[in-house]
Order: structure tokens, then C-alpha cells, then sequence
């Protein structure tokens, strides 16, 4: 489908506390949210579009390099394709994600397969594809000798643990002593181990590492990568020969979620490696990375109609449509995933008054199904909307199934300015639907519809 609306802008920009209030006021308009839409996230897609041209040019130095976009950050085959189409590569953590890639349209040569699980199938289907492989153990290198045809155009790597510790928020730290990615480089005989099992296999070309994520500072993910560079340098020594060519250094960029600005930027990544392993952008090593949440989270929103207010205890609660189904690591650890919120009016613009401190709750039957506590918004009411920022990643793409709540639909909007109509606006916006929601009949067939008497136990 494609829908457009006129939109309010100034200069072909808007404020940017006000970024998205016209494509709130358009969704509203042409029913996208409201009584029987009561729930769906959107993407700026010229956002996303200024997102990875920021990332190549941050790198533009760089003799060469591969950027891939971490499937499981957004894993929706149009916003895939529209990645592809701005020459992103593609970093894939399962079969899913790997036919994601495919249907998507990235090529072979173009796709990382990581993960610290994959089975001999998977295996077999990357190497027969020419996918890169990363090895996420020594185990798997040698379950790679016995599937491995030596005609196979997949790049082969190992990824290392380099164990400089982890960030504020433990579970997405993966670079700490007991993480479960990688050979963990600082254990009593590994590097040894590590180095030999390059010396055994020629074809063993890339090393990969990645520190983390949110919560990870730049030194502690550059530490990381240095430690990397420098067991390279050290692998091609001890052997004699240029074995290692390139190096995977992961993604992990940190999104700030306090406000509209972008920090830390590619460029201060960039600058940051560059202090910590100086060698690391000379052209002695290709690069891979690995970016994710960092080129989706600011350029997407989930937009929620609320159904009821409600007093408890003298505090005032919204009972919304987005919560842990579609808002799953803000609701289970709010501290650690805190979202701004914006209240909106039913017909989608601001809302104005004084400030009311409000839990914004969701859908969900369980009491922790909130996804902010006492926030200052205008006060809300039956039938407004309130807006969930910074979730262009991981939020609306990986919805989780709690109580068979439908996922909702995606739609990706564009806003155009310059175009004039009799209401005095000057631009429109248009949208495109990424994802259809779920229908009943949908979760009818997902949850076994089609076995329903299998348990049932029937007289011959």
C-alpha cells in the first residue's frame, strides 16, 4: 500500500524535538493508528538512508572495508533491501536470518554468518552459498574441516573473546572472562591453541571479535578490536606468511536514548580505533562491520493508541497497546532500555498542558507490563496516542508472542517538502507498508491450528 498526507515543514526540515510530529499527524489521519489499528511502528526511511551515508563516510578513508547491517536489529525484508540498495552488506545469526539475507538480495560475498550454535546444516548451506563463516570456537573449526570443499568461495574466520571486560549493562557485554562468544583469548593456553589452528589450516583467513553493545563505552570496544589487531600481527608473524587478511570488528556502536542528538557518532568510533590500534585503517587488513541498532534506533518510532487511564494508589496509569510484546527489553529492564515518550491527541498533533506524572503500561497480563514510570506528560486520555522514540531497532522488528498479541504492522514513511496545497502545507508524507499486522487467523495457524486433535486420544 501507499497512502500520502500533507505535512507541516520549514526549510524541508522539522525541529528536532518535533521531528516526527507530522507523520504521527499523517498515520492518524489515514488510519493507520487508531480504534481498529491500535498499534504499529514506522521507519524513516531518509533517515535510514543518512544513517549508513554517514557510516561510509566516516570510514571513506579506509582502503577497504565491508559494512554489514546486523539482521537481527531489524529483521524485515524491505527495510533489508533498502540496506542492500545503499551498499550494505548483511551480518546473519541463524538460518532465519540468513534467508532473510537471501530473499533480501544481498550477495554471497556480501553476507557474514555468525553465532555460536550453528549446526553441520547450516554450515553446509553457507559454505555451498559462499557466505562467510565465522567459527565461534575451536570445536566448530573442526566441524568446518570435515563439511569444508575446498572450491568453496566462503571467507573463513575465527572469532576471539579478547576479555577487556564488559559495560553497564551485563547482558549485552560479550567481551567479559566468562562470555560464551568466541575463544576466550586470555585463558591459560589459547592464544597458543589459537595461533596453531591457523598454522593448520591455511584457508583460515579473518579473526573476528566483538566487545558489546549498549552500555559499552568506545575505549572498551576499541580495547577489544586492538587486542584483535594485535593477535593478527602476531598469528602472521609466528607463521612467516600474510595469512590473516582481514578482520571482523564487529558493530556495537552505543545509541544515546536521553535525547534527539546522535553520540557517539561513527566518526568519534572511527577516531577512537584509530588512537587505540593505529594500524588498524592502513589497508595491511580488509575490514568487516557489524553495525546494528546504531543505523535503525533514531530513524524509527512505534506509534500506540490508548485505550483507558486509569488511578491506582494516587498514581495515574495509561493503558496503552505497546508494551512487552513489542517493547520487551524496556518493560523486563527499564533501567538499562528507558524510552522517551510523546503524547499525542486523537487526531495525532501534540498535546499541549501542564505536565502530569504518568505510567505509560501496555497490553500485557502481567503487573511489570510498563514501559515508563511517572513520566511528566500532558495529561492523557481515552483515544490519545502516545509515541515510542528511538525504536527503528530490535522493538516493532522482533515482537515477542505474549498472550498471542498480534505483531503489529510496519510501515516506512517518507516526508517530502516543497509541495503546496490549499491547506497552506508545504510537503506530505507518504507511507508504504514494510509488514502487514498479524491477523486472528494468523496466530490460529502459528500456535497449531492445523494439528488440533494431534493430542487428542481417539477409540479404533
Amino acid at each position: 500500500m501507499t497512502q500520502t498526507t500533507p505535512a507541516h515543514h520549514e526549510g524541508g526540515t522539522t525541529a528536532p524535538a518535533a521531528r516526527f510530529d507530522a507523520v504521527v499527524r499523517a498515520a492518524v489521519g489515514q488510519g493507520l493508528l487508531g480504534e481498529g489499528r491500535p498499534v504499529a511502528g514506522f521507519i524513516d526511511t531518509e533517515g535510514v538512508r543518512a544513517s549508513v551515508d554517514d557510516l561510509h563516510e566516516a570510514f571513506a578513508a579506509t582502503p577497504e572495508v565491508l559494512h554489514t547491517f546486523a539482521a537481527k536489529a531489524c529483521s524485515l525484508v524491505p527495510v533489508l533491501r533498502l540496506l542492500a540498495d545503499r551498499g550494505m552488506g548483511c551480518e546473519v545469526a541463524s538460518p532465519g536470518e540468513l534467508r532473510l539475507a537471501v530473499e533480501a538480495g544481498f550477495a554471497a560475498s556480501r553476507v557474514v554468518l555468525d553465532s555460536p550454535a550453528k549446526t553441520r546444516e547450516e554450515i553446509r548451506l553457507a559454505l555451498a552459498l559462499g557466505v562467510a563463516v565465522n567459527a565461534d570456537s575451536l570445536d566448530e573449526l573442526r566441524r568446518i574441516d570435515a563439511l569444508r570443499n575446498p572450491a568453496t568461495a566462503s571467507v573463513l574466520g575465527l572469532r576471539v573473546n579478547p576479555q577487556v571486560g564488559g559495560g553497564s549493562i551485563g547482558p549485552m557485554s560479550t567481551a567479559t572472562d566468562t562470555s560464551k562468544f568466541g575463544v576466550a583469548l586470555r585463558d591459560p593456553g589459547a592464544r597458543e591453541a589459537i595461533v596453531g589452528a591457523f598454522r593448520q589450516r591455511p584457508w583460515l583467513t579473518r579473526l573476528h571479535a566483538h566487545v558489546g553493545s549498549q552500555g559499552c563505552p568506545l575505549e572498551l570496544i576499541a580495547d577489544g578490536v586492538a587486542r584483535t589487531y594485535e593477535l593478527a600481527e602476531e598469528i602472521n608473524a609466528t607463521l612467516g606468511v600474510r595469512q590473516v587478511t582481514s578482520l571482523d570488528i564487529g558493530g556495537g556502536l552505543p545509541v544515546n536514548f536521553a535525547d534527539e542528538t546522535v553520540r557517539p557518532s561513527y566518526a568519534d568510533y572511527v577516531a577512537t580505533l584509530t588512537a587505540a590500534a593505529p594500524g588498524l585503517f592502513s589497508g595491511r587488513y580488509s575490514l568487516v562491520t557489524e553495525f546494528g541498532r546504531s543505523l535503525l534506533a533514531k530513524n524509527g518510532f512505534i506509534g500506540a493508541r490508548v485505550e483507558y487511564t486509569k488511578d491506582a494508589g494516587g498514581r495515574r496509569i495509561a493503558l496503552t497497546h505497546a508494551g512487552a510484546q513489542t517493547a520487551t527489553r524496556t518493560v523486563l529492564m527499564p533501567d538499562a532500555w528507558p524510552l522517551r515518550i510523546g503524547a499525542f491527541g486523537p487526531d495525532g498533533t501534540p498535546k499541549g498542558g501542564p505536565p502530569l506524572a504518568q505510567d505509560i503500561a501496555g497490553p500485557c497480563c502481567f503487573a511489570g507490563d510498563v514501559v515508563a514510570y511517572g513520566r511528566e506528560l500532558p495529561e492523557l486520555a481515552e483515544d490519545d496516542v502516545v509515541v515510542l522514540y528511538d525504536t527503528g531497532a530490535y522493538y516493532f522488528s522482533t515482537p515477542w508472542a505474549y498472550n498471542s498479541l498480534p505483531r503489529p504492522a510496519v510501515y516506512g514513511f517518507r516526508a517530502v517538502a516543497g509541495l503546496k496545497d490549499g491547506s497552506g502545507h508545504d510537503g506530505q508524507v507518504t507511507f508504504v507498508t514494510v509488514r502487514d499486522a498479524q491477523s486472528l487467523d494468523d496466530i490460529a495457524a502459528e500456535s497449531g491450528l492445523a494439528h488440533a486433535d494431534a493430542l487428542i486420544e481417539r477409540a479404533d
